[in-house]
């Protein structure tokens, strides 16, 4: 045994012992308010310990990332701890208000995390479309000099149920996936039970099947030498064949119950029987649990040996649980050691009582591993933190027909940066899943071309058929084409929009998709946003305005999804210059990352940046004169103004959002031949106006009364009389709580139910988001005031 494999070993149970102390701590040691299990998962940790151990220690080099599978989080806390790189009261505090949180976190950790993991199955396949961005980055003469690491997820058996790897998998297969490692924790057992037999099998076929490599780590040391005995043909033929329930409580019942076992089916009072009575009874255990995934010099030969840049994937056996008493019991996933089970664990790892929290405590010589956790080359750059300078955001304004949708106004947007030789259209990377034409990035893409490793010319170009588009793949290419598949579009996105802090290389996504099938993806969306990734999501077609697509095709609660998502600053405007506006601060707004003080003017944090999402529409609307006043841009970024001023005797004001500001406008006209001083509120963004204002409202508890968002000021002029009418083409709880800022009676129309086919007339009528139906709204609204009044009087 070579000095450094000794103190792998030694690393193993140091953090063994560290990470189910750290759960121990929080649910048996600190007090507790309440009566609530903490939780921690030591099962989970104990069965990854090894590999991790071979990975970080051994294998990995500091252009390496990782995404560490959720429930081993102890285990990455507790080598970062061992690092010196987080303090002890972090531990003491593991998931307490401050302290290690549940699962690896980028935002929440002080850990030096690579990739957030807590929704199973995102984690592993981030880590794919991570490789296809820094393939991508490097591919750039401004990106060649990245050094290319492996992109690494460490999973469970049970992520393998999730059905985005397998969307994940072909995307890679689609774009020459390379430098991706997947270790498998094959441990056999889920929350609720153990995995069906042979899944190994149908794992390997299916990642043959797109490419990978598979490397079966199925035997450790002590199993493999024991092989070479005499009678160890015999050992190895019934550890094949053993089912994997009987295999988890054997291991839970111990060595005496193994060596009746084994003696049962193999005894021959000859070799085998032999090979068996040579081991004590705690020896015997320790030999069947030496699977290959929880014997760290396995596993460390194991990652060695792979000197290739070809997708593997690492099929690790291990025993969930391995190394402390509750190994192989089928409840353990969420079980923890008892008070008693935990102190005979503790004699038995060798660590004083009153050393718990020592990162040497029981180690024979702490100089010697100290020094080899000093040349530990992944640790050799702490913290793996990159930035980038931020780009230059040239003035974007778009000269417009007199009719045009935002949809298309966005189009011609991009393809006014794509003709400029600039560092914003250098860096802005666009894609979407296979609805590149239809969502209007055609003419960008026709200038800047398809990206791919190696180029690949346009074949209908080739034999000069017509086309308006351009397919023609090349590394120079800034357009990532994806299937179908919209959990793809945000899992790219996540691992673009983190490209400045994992390589130094900042670039500016920007996604596009069918809004209904937002959706679709809400989970990584969610995902990725948590990970403070920067892009842009653009969302279009929309709502019931897509009307001969019907209800599978029409957009209901994205406008909601917008409001609330954190991280995420979304917008609907409804004129080609508001989206200019709008898109000229998102994409300096997707680079800030700032102290987040709020800005007094509105109370948003917006130095502290993020992600835009846009909701835009197919439907063209007549255009306004030229706008260039502050308040109109400004009050577009801020989330709304006024169209038409409110008069001092106002009784109504109709606030839209998106598509239907030409019913809005028409319902004004209507209602203003008979009501004076009527006001029409511009709604571009509902998410920031409400964000805005809960937060001055925040800032008022606090104890300054001046505090006053940007929708307070534009309502506060109206007197308490007034009534408002809310509409968008969405849901109508978007827009329906501008009533409670100033206490303005309101009526919120907007669409509730699924949509059906038909024109934009029949269903705008169909919901009463038609100028007919505000106005009648209007009249009914302010009709029944007036009764109710007479009636008081």
């Amino acid at each position: 045994m070579t000095d450094d494999t000794s103190h792998l070993r030694t690393i193993e149970q140091r953090l063994l012992w560290l990470s189910h102390w750290m759960i121990h701590n929080a649910n048996h040691v600190r007090p507790k308010t309440d009566d609530i299990k903490v939780g921690g998962h030591q099962a989970s940790s104990a069965s990854m310990v090894s590999m991790m151990t071979a990975l970080y220690f051994s294998a990995l080099r500091p252009e390496d990332r990782v995404a560490v599978k959720p429930h081993a989080s102890p285990v990455f806390h507790a080598m970062q701890y061992l690092m010196g790189h987080i303090p002890r009261e972090k531990m003491e505090n593991f998931r307490g208000f401050g302290g290690v949180q549940s699962y690896p976190s980028r935002t929440k950790d002080v850990d030096d995390v690579d990739f957030s993991t807590g929704s199973v199955g995102l984690g592993v396949a981030v880590t794919s479309f991570a490789s296809m961005v820094q393939d991508y980055i490097r591919a750039k003469p401004w990106g060649a000099e990245v050094k290319p690491g492996r992109m690494i997820a460490l999973m469970g058996d049970a992520e393998l149920d999730e059905g985005n790897i397998y969307e994940c998998l072909q995307e890679g297969w689609k774009h020459d996936l390379r430098n991706v490692w997947w270790v498998i924790d094959y441990n056999r057992q889920s929350l609720d039970g153990v995995i069906r037999e042979g899944l190994w099998q149908r794992i390997e076929k299916i990642f043959d099947a797109f490419g990978w490599d598979v490397v079966r780590v199925k035997y450790g040391r002590l199993q493999r030498a024991a092989f070479e005995e005499p009678g160890g043909k015999a050992l190895r033929d019934w550890i094949d064949a053993c089912p994997n329930p009987e295999y988890s409580a054997l291991t839970y019942m111990g060595g005496a119950v193994w060596r009746q076992r084994l003696l049962d089916d193999l005894g021959d009072q000859g070799e085998v029987s032999a090979l068996i009575d040579r081991r004590s009874d705690d020896e015997l255990a320790e030999l069947m649990e030496n699977l290959g995934g929880n014997c760290v010099d396995t596993m460390a030969e194991t990652f060695a040996a792979v000197r290739h840049d070809r997708p593997t994937c690492f099929l690790a056996y291990t025993i969930k649980g391995w190394g402390t008493p509750i190994a192989g019991h089928k409840d353990n996933h969420g079980g923890l050691m008892t008070k008693a089970q935990m102190a005979d664990w503790q004699a038995h790892m060798g660590v004083p009582e009153g050393q718990e929290w020592e990162p040497m405590a029981g180690v024979a010589d702490p100089a010697a591993l100290r020094e080899f956790l000093a040349r530990v080359p992944f640790f050799a750059e702490h913290p793996r933190r990159y930035s980038d300078a931020q780009v230059a955001v040239p003035n974007i304004e778009i000269a417009t027909d007199r009719e045009i949708s935002t949809q298309t106004a966005f189009g011609k947007i991009l393809d006014k940066i794509a003709r400029q030789d600039s560092a914003l259209a250098e860096r802005i990377v666009t894609s979407s899943p296979d609805v590149t034409g239809t969502t209007s990035l055609g003419p960008w893409v026709n200038r800047r071309k398809l990206f791919a490793r190696e180029a690949i010319a346009d074949t209908f170009k080739t034999h000069s058929i017509p086309s308006t588009a351009k397919w023609e793949f090349a590394p120079d290419g800034q357009h990532v084409e994806l299937g179908i598949a919209e959990m793809n579009l945000f899992l790219l996105l996540a691992a673009q929009g983190l490209s400045h802090s994992l390589w130094g290389k900042r670039l500016l996504p920007i996604g596009t998709v069918y809004d209904p099938f937002v959706h679709r993806g809400l989970d990584a969306l969610n995902y990725a946003c948590y990970q403070d990734a920067r892009f842009m999501i653009v969302g279009t077609p929309s709502g019931a305005t897509l009307a001969p697509e019907g209800g599978a095709h029409q957009s209901v609660g994205t406008p909601l999804t917008g409001l609330a998502q954190d991280g995420l600053a979304a917008f609907e405007p409804a004129f080609a210059d508001e989206l200019a506006v709008i898109m000229e601060w998102a994409f300096d707004y997707m680079q800030r990352d700032g102290d987040g003080d709020p800005d007094e003017r509105t109370w948003l944090r917006d130095e502290t940046g993020g992600a835009v999402y846009l909701r835009l529409s197919t439907k063209p609307l007549e255009q306004p004169a030229k706008r260039v006043d502050d308040s109109f841009r400004q009050g577009a970024i801020d989330g709304a103004y006024w169209l038409r001023k409110p008069g001092p005797n106002c009784s109504v004001v109709i606030a839209y959002q998106g598509a239907v500001a030409d019913e809005a406008i028409a319902a004004a006209g209507m209602i203003g031949e008979y009501r004076r001083d009527v006001g029409v509120l511009a709604v571009t963004s509902a998410d920031r106006l409400n964000a805005g204002w809960t937060a001055a409202q925040r800032e008022r508890k606090r104890g300054n009364p001046a505090a006053r968002s940007h929708v307070e000021c534009l309502l506060r002029q109206l007197p308490p009389h007034c009534h408002l009418v809310t509409v968008i083409d969405g849901h109508p709880a978007t827009l329906s709580w501008l009533g409670a800022v100033g206490g303005h009676r309101t009526s919120p129309l907007g669409v509730e139910h699924f949509g059906q086919t038909g024109t934009i007339g029949d269903l705008y009528r169909h919901y009463g988001i038609d100028a007919a139906s505000i106005a009648a709204t209007v009249d009914a609204m302010t009709d029944g005031a007036n009764i109710r009044l007479a009636a008081a009087e």
